[in-house]
């Protein structure tokens, strides 16, 4: 029997004492850190702010299997932020869609949640109405016209079922209820309520496909209220991601549970106070980019120097050589070796002290 089978489904109860101690914790991580944004300039906000909305849209997709361009998801956010950055790149139909959603959900944080809302997500994550290979419908609840909607894995043959959702025919009626409740100004901690449409909306499945990135969409966006804010400065996808095996496991435990979801709840926060936890070490790293650039300002550097010199400060994997500088800036090894000695002139880059047939380098503050 599936939770949604179940007698006085969706009362969900929960116990509030053994709760209490997780959830004052996240209380107090939550307003520190937006406590601490606040205290800093507008122009830092917005770079933490965009920092982790680039994170949280590249993490939701990871949980789905799907891949994005980093450069693509930063060109497509920083339009539609109206942020100025260098090296705008195209973008595909796929990331501007994902992009709108996160956007609409969390800078309309307050607005109502329609079906309509929900129909115009939908049609954002598959703009060409596939998923894959596959045609889906879009912009409509699933019509199970393919047999029931069914969480499964396992080889052709030896297929394990973890969870079936509930029938379409009873969708129109499920939303509906869950609409009424999501937009009701409740005497409900915002957090609780966020994990508990999390769990509400994952159960009810009531697309072809997408229903992860769009609960998770409606968690961010129950957590900006929470937060008071539209600016993002901590990623529960991203948590989620590290934590993908838990978080599948106590969904489908508690799917197969009762209307108590103590459980569930436990989890979602103690997921949420660990993305706080790392929240905290990606807003130094902006504040080190923020006032590394503070530092140089006024020094004379050209566009291949600046692309790579925020490439570097945004964690770059491995050695900085000459061969990825011409890489990455598409310019000549010889252009690069320029580029390079120009910033150890201006004493923003030095040389590894380790030898080898290929020089490299990092930048002063590291040093």
């Amino acid at each position: 029997m599936y939770v949604y089978q179940r007698p006085n489904w969706p009362n969900f109860t929960y116990d509030d004492e053994s709760l209490l101690k997780l959830l004052g914790d996240v209380r107090h991580l939550q307003g520190k850190i937006v406590g601490k944004m606040e205290a800093f300039g507008f122009d830092l906000r917005k770079e933490a702010s965009f920092t982790t909305l680039i994170t949280d849209i590249i993490k939701t997709s990871e949980i789905e299997g799907e891949v994005l361009s980093k450069e693509q998801v930063k060109s497509s956010l920083a339009k539609r932020l109206g942020i100025e950055i260098a090296g705008l790149v195209h973008t595909d139909r796929n990331v501007d869609g994902i992009v709108d959603m996160l956007v609409n959900a969390t800078q309309n944080a307050e607005e109502e949640l329609t079906k309509e809302r929900l129909f115009g997500w939908h049609n954002c994550l598959f703009p060409e109405g596939r998923s894959g290979m596959y045609s889906i419908v879009v912009g409509q609840w699933r019509k199970d016209a393919k047999g029931p909607m069914q969480v499964v894995s396992g080889a052709i043959g030896r297929e394990k079922i973890h969870f079936e959702a509930p029938a379409a025919i009873k969708l129109e009626a499920e939303m509906n209820r869950f609409l009424e409740w999501f937009n009701l100004e409740l005497k409900l901690d915002p957090i609780i309520k966020a994990g508990i449409a999390h769990f509400w909306f994952i159960t009810l499945h009531p697309f072809e496909d997408g229903n992860g990135r769009i609960a998770r969409a409606l968690t961010d966006m129950l957590l900006s209220r929470a937060d008071g804010i539209t600016q993002r400065f901590y990623s529960m996808s991203t948590q989620i991601r590290i934590e993908r095996k838990g978080y599948y496991k106590i969904l489908e435990n508690s799917q197969k549970g009762l209307l108590d979801i103590t459980n569930w709840l436990h989890w979602f926060l103690t997921c949420l106070l660990n993305a706080l936890v790392s929240a905290e070490i990606t807003l130094q790293q902006v504040m080190v980019k923020h006032n590394f650039w503070l530092s140089i300002k006024g020094v004379p550097l050209n566009k291949r120097q600046i692309k790579v010199l925020n490439k570097l400060l945004d964690g770059f994997e491995g050695k900085l050589t000459t061969v990825k500088w011409a890489k990455i800036t598409k310019s000549s090894r010889d252009s690069a070796l320029r580029d390079i000695q120009d910033l150890i002139q201006k004493s923003i880059l030095e040389k590894d002290a380790a030898g080898g047939r290929s020089s490299s380098y990092h930048l002063t503050i590291n040093s």
